[in-house]
């Protein structure tokens, strides 16, 4: 019942909600980014959602479009402005998410939505990650984000959707909240701490 239609009713109640309150924040965010980044505020992205479905993630940009003299994007941390830096550092750049949460696309509480080349890199156990719909915050980001290894992170995942009820739900809220006040565990150059999944494994052969 929590999972099929409570936990729905929820995350729009909550997005709306929050969208309504967080508007001159938004608003303010939205422009300081759009002067950092030469008019561009937002940064929206294809990635798989439930039942591998593309949709458009949006996010506050964070990095600038600087490229070197071949025409081609500079390292993530020669691009992070430093209004981007503090977003991210603080976590806002999730924020616009909320958007993504009302059209049914995302979830508050779900495995994070990775990138569509990652699709065939996943061991079948993990592909349950995306029998469900993909969220702002998860277990695997209250566990240690960007510092845990594939295999942990993608294992996390799956025991979520496994384990999904309202109580697990409640504990990640409850412990992403002490995580942004703290910044625990939040790395402002993903790139930094760990390599891409593509690089780190062979693709899956075709079923």
């Amino acid at each position: 019942m929590y999972s099929l239609f409570i936990k729905r009713i929820f995350d729009f109640t909550v997005a709306l909600t929050l969208l309504l309150l967080i508007a001159p924040i938004f608003i303010g965010i939205s422009v300081f980014l759009a002067i950092a980044n030469r008019g561009k505020p937002f940064f929206v992205q294809k990635r798989p959602g439930k039942n591998e479905k593309i949709f458009s993630i949006i996010k506050f940009k964070t990095m600038n479009d600087l490229t070197d003299e071949k025409g081609e994007l500079l390292p993530d941390k020669d691009r992070l402005t430093t209004v981007g830096s503090f977003v991210r550092k603080t976590s806002l750049d999730e924020l616009p998410q909320l958007i993504n949460v009302l059209k049914g696309e995302m979830s508050f509480i779900g495995p994070r939505p990775l990138l569509i080349r990652y699709l065939p890199y996943y061991k079948e156990t993990e592909r349950l990650r995306h029998s469900i719909r993909p969220g702002i915050t998860g277990l695997a980001q209250v566990s240690g984000r960007n510092l845990l290894n594939w295999d942990d992170r993608l294992g996390l995942d799956v025991d979520y959707v496994n384990n999904l009820s309202f109580v697990l739900d409640l504990k990640i809220i409850l412990k992403t909240i002490q995580s942004v006040i703290t910044s625990k565990d939040v790395v402002v150059d993903p790139q930094s701490v760990m390599i891409n999944l593509d690089d780190e494994r062979q693709p899956r052969e075709s079923d």
